[in-house]
C-alpha cells in the first residue's frame, strides 16, 4: 500500500509538470549591425546574440513587428521599412513567452544626407575568380560594377593593374560604354600568375574606372581586388547587401555631402561634410581621411613618422582652413557610416565652375595590410552679382494720395561686368507706377536707374520692394531683392489768415473796380459792389473833414 502511494504522488508529479507550459530560454542581444540606418529605402539589420527560437521569435521596433528571419539561435534579421521615423530606437526579441530581451538605443534611423549636387558614382559590387589561379596558371577575374550615383556615367573604362599578374588579350583595358543611375555592368579580364608569388597567398589587384557625366566632368575611382592564389574562388569585394565568402576585404566610399554655405562663391569659408560608409564585409582600422588626395605609408602595429602623405593634393581653388586636410576616423565595422567634416575656403582667383575635388581613405584591413581607397566629389562654385540698390537723391517726403518719384539706381559695385534681366519695383503700402524695365549689362561701377511714381495710402514709414531677376554661371534663374523706405505724412492744408477778432479784414474796393460797376450801370445790369468789398471813403465822411460854408463874395462865414 505504501508503494502504491509512492507511485501515484510520482504519476501526479509528472502530470502536473506535464501540464505546465514550459518557460522560452531567455534571448540574449549582443550586438546590432548596421547601428545607423537612413529611411529613405527598407534596410535589413543583422541581430547576433544566443537564445533565438527558430520559427518563433520576432524582432520588435517601437512596438511594431518587423519581418523577421532567424537564420540560427545566434543570428537573427529583420527588415526596417522606408519612412521609419527618425529617432533612436530600442531593438526587442519576442521569443515567444515573455520575458523579452531588450538592446536599448541599438538603432538610430536618420534621413539621407542632402546631397547638394548629383554625380555618378561607380562602385564595385563583386568579383569571381574562375580558373587555376596558381603559380604560371591562368584565370580570369570576373567584376561587377554599379552606378550607385544620381546620375549617368558615360564612356566608363576599366584599367587592370598587379605587379604579380599578367593581363591577357586585351593589355588590362576594358571599354564599357555608359552606365545608367542603378544599372550594372560586367567584365572579365584574364591574367597569368608570375613566377614572383611563390610562398604568398594573396595577391592584388588594382582596377581603376574612369567616366563622365553630362556636363562633361571627369572621375577616376580606383579600388584595390584581392585574389586568392590557392585556386577559383570568389573574393569578397564591397556588397552591403551579399555575404560574399572568401577573402574578406573593407571598402569605403563616400555616401553622400554637402556644404553649409549656398552656393559658394570665391573666398568664402565652408564646412564641407561627408557621410562615409564601408560597404566591405570587415573592419576598417586606422582610418585617415586625407582631403585633396594622398597616401599611408606606414603598416603594422606601430605607425612610421611622416606615413602620412597629404601634401601633394590640389589647393588652387580649395584649401583647409584651422586644421590640416588630414584627420584620423577611427575605425568603421562593415556596413556602418561615419560623418566627417573638413573646413575650407574658396580662393578669391577662382573663376565660376564645376570642380574635381580627390578624397582619399588609408586605413587598415584585418591583416594590417595598407589600404588606401581614393574617392572624387565636385564642388561648384558661383560667382553671382555683387551690385547695390539706393536713392541716387533724397527721395524726400511724401505725402498721403499725392504721387511722388522715386529716384531709385541700381549699380554695379563687384570687380566684373554683370548681366541683370528685369527690375521691379512693388510695395505694400501704396500704389506704384511705371516701375518695370529691363536692365541688361552693367560694367564694373555702372548703374542703371528708374524712377516710378509712387502714390502712398497711409501715413507713416513706407518699404518700398525692388526685385532684378538674372540668371546665375549656371544658367539658373535667380532673384535678389533690396528693400527701400520713405516717409509719409499727411497733406498740408494752408487757411486764410482772419482779422483780429474773428472777422476777415475788409478789402477797400480800388479804382478799377469802380470803372467796371459804372460801365455795368450804364449797360443796365448790376453795378452794386461786392458784399465783401468796403466802398472808398467819401468827402464828407470818414476820414476827410467837411467844408465850410462859403460866403458870397467868396469870404468865409462868420
Amino acid at each position: 500500500m505504501k508503494r502504491f502511494r509512492m507511485i501515484s504522488i510520482s504519476t501526479l508529479l509528472a502530470l502536473v509538470f506535464s501540464a505546465m507550459p514550459l518557460s522560452a530560454r531567455a534571448a540574449t542581444i549582443i550586438r546590432v549591425r548596421p547601428k545607423l540606418i537612413t529611411n529613405d529605402v527598407a534596410t535589413t539589420i543583422t541581430i547576433t546574440g544566443s537564445g533565438f527560437l527558430v520559427g518563433s521569435a520576432v524582432v520588435l521596433l517601437a512596438g511594431s513587428a518587423l519581418p523577421t528571419t532567424v537564420i540560427n539561435d545566434t543570428i537573427i534579421t529583420a527588415v526596417v521599412p522606408a519612412g521609419q521615423k527618425e529617432g533612436k530606437y530600442n531593438v526587442t526579441i519576442a521569443n515567444g513567452v515573455d520575458p523579452n530581451e531588450t538592446c536599448v538605443e541599438c538603432l538610430e534611423v536618420k534621413a539621407p544626407a542632402a546631397t547638394v549636387f548629383k554625380r555618378p558614382q561607380i562602385v564595385v559590387n563583386m568579383t569571381a575568380v574562375k580558373g587555376a589561379a596558381e603559380t604560371k596558371g591562368e584565370f580570369n577575374v570576373r567584376v561587377y560594377l554599379e552606378n550607385a550615383g544620381g546620375a549617368a556615367a558615360y564612356g566608363v573604362q576599366a584599367v587592370f593593374t598587379s605587379p604579380e599578374l599578367a593581363p591577357l588579350e586585351n593589355g588590362g583595358i576594358e571599354a564599357l560604354g555608359e552606365i545608367g543611375v542603378g544599372n550594372h555592368a560586367s567584365l572579365a579580364q584574364g591574367f597569368r600568375l608570375t613566377e614572383q608569388v611563390y610562398g604568398q597567398k594573396v595577391v592584388v589587384v588594382d582596377l581603376t574606372v574612369t567616366y563622365y557625366d553630362s556636363a562633361g566632368t571627369t572621375y577616376s575611382d580606383k579600388f584595390t581586388l584581392p585574389v586568392v592564389v590557392s585556386g577559383g574562388a570568389y573574393s569578397g569585394v564591397a556588397a552591403a547587401t551579399s555575404t560574399p565568402t572568401g577573402v574578406k576585404s573593407s571598402q569605403l566610399v563616400i555616401s553622400g555631402y554637402s556644404t553649409d554655405i549656398d552656393p559658394l562663391q570665391p573666398g568664402e569659408k565652408f564646412a564641407l561634410k561627408l557621410t562615409i560608409q564601408n560597404v566591405g564585409n570587415a573592419k576598417a582600422q586606422r582610418i585617415t581621411m586625407i582631403v585633396g588626395g594622398g597616401s599611408s605609408g606606414s603598416s603594422g602595429e606601430t605607425p612610421q613618422p611622416g606615413g602620412v602623405s597629404g601634401g601633394g593634393g590640389d589647393f588652387a581653388n580649395f584649401a583647409p582652413v584651422g586644421a590640416s586636410n588630414v584627420q584620423s576616423l577611427g575605425e568603421l565595422d562593415s556596413g556602418d557610416r561615419i560623418e566627417a567634416s573638413q573646413n575650407l575656403v574658396v580662393n578669391v582667383s577662382t573663376n565660376p565652375g564645376a570642380y574635381p575635388m580627390r578624397i582619399t581613405f588609408s586605413y587598415l584591413n584585418d591583416k594590417n595590410e595598407v589600404i588606401n581607397d581614393e574617392q572624387v566629389i565636385t564642388l561648384l562654385v558661383y560667382s553671382l552679382p555683387n551690385v547695390d540698390v539706393s536713392f541716387y537723391q533724397p527721395a524726400g517726403e511724401f505725402f498721403i494720395a499725392q504721387s511722388g518719384v522715386l529716384p531709385i539706381q541700381i549699380a554695379n559695385v563687384g570687380k566684373r561686368l554683370v548681366v541683370l534681366g528685369n527690375v521691379k519695383v512693388e510695395s505694400d503700402n501704396g500704389l506704384v507706377e511705371s516701375g518695370a524695365g529691363l536692365v541688361g549689362s552693367l560694367d564694373v561701377g555702372g548703374f542703371f536707374t528708374i524712377d516710378p511714381l509712387f502714390t502712398p495710402d497711409q501715413q507713416g514709414a513706407a518699404e518700398i520692394n525692388v526685385v532684378v531677376d538674372y540668371l546665375d554661371d549656371f544658367n539658373q534663374p535667380r532673384t535678389f531683392t533690396k528693400t527701400l523706405n520713405v516717409n509719409v505724412t499727411e497733406q498740408l492744408i494752408e487757411e486764410t489768415p482772419e482779422a483780429p477778432g474773428g472777422f476777415e479784414e475788409p478789402v477797400t474796393e480800388t479804382f478799377w473796380q469802380k470803372v467796371k460797376r459804372f460801365i455795368f450801370g450804364i449797360l443796365g445790369l448790376d453795378s452794386a459792389p461786392p458784399s465783401d468789398v468796403e466802398p472808398a471813403p467819401m468827402e464828407g465822411s470818414g476820414g476827410f473833414e467837411e467844408a465850410a460854408p462859403v460866403a458870397p463874395g467868396g469870404k468865409n462865414g462868420p
